[in-house]
């Protein structure tokens, strides 16, 4: 009988907790490491454990591809007393081939919510890096919002009490949210607030 997505999430959990309580360790991390110096300075107890459990969800990765066990879990958001479900990949697992479908599937709906639940509120994109003022958010136009839209193949969304998130992602999706992947692949973020956003960090 093949795992399902969430019994494999409960064997990475375990695994991880396992890790920190000092039950599994790699002894050839120091090895890894390719800097002599950075090495010494690091405190290996630690960076066994990293190696451990990173190598153990690589096992579960192949394990994922082999049978198909898709990366997709579903998730809730509720803001201004209305809520969505949508799906994402879980951020232990990866996409398999279906998923990405999937993810575009529910772009609408998203877009939607998002739609619905922003109106008179301030668009923020968020930059990686700071401005001249210090800031990592700009102040952005829904026609340039629009702009972004029209550009991406799926949709992610978050809340907070005042303030909600979207993010606009295209490419592959294990690796949208890395900086060193655009443009092949990415995600763009948005705050939507009344005035200005808070100092969290999406």
């Amino acid at each position: 009988m093949t795992y399902t997505t969430d019994e494999l999430i409960k064997i990475l959990d375990c695994e991880l907790k396992e890790n920190w309580k000092g039950k599994r360790v790699v002894l050839s991390s120091a090895q890894r490491i390719n800097d002599p110096v950075v090495a010494k300075a690091l405190n290996m107890d630690q960076v066994n454990k990293v190696f451990a459990y990173r190598d153990f969800r690589s096992q579960i990765h192949e394990y994922q591809q082999q049978h198909g066990v898709s990366g997709i879990i579903w998730r809730s958001c509720t803001f201004k007393q209305q809520s969505i479900t949508y799906p994402e990949i879980h951020n232990q697992l990866i996409p398999v081939e279906g998923d990405k479908e999937i993810l575009i599937a529910a772009r609408t709906k998203i877009l939607n919510f998002w739609e619905r639940v922003t109106s008179q509120m301030k668009f923020w994109l968020v930059n990686h890096q700071k401005d001249r003022q210090g800031n990592h958010h700009q102040l952005i136009s829904k026609e340039y919002l629009r702009k972004l839209i029209s550009q991406t193949e799926w949709a992610e969304i978050d809340a907070a009490r005042t303030e909600i998130y979207l993010g606009l992602c295209w490419g592959d999706p294990q690796e949208s949210q890395y900086q060193w992947a655009k443009p092949k692949s990415g995600c763009d973020r948005i705050i939507a607030t009344v005035s200005e956003p808070s100092a969290i960090k999406i």
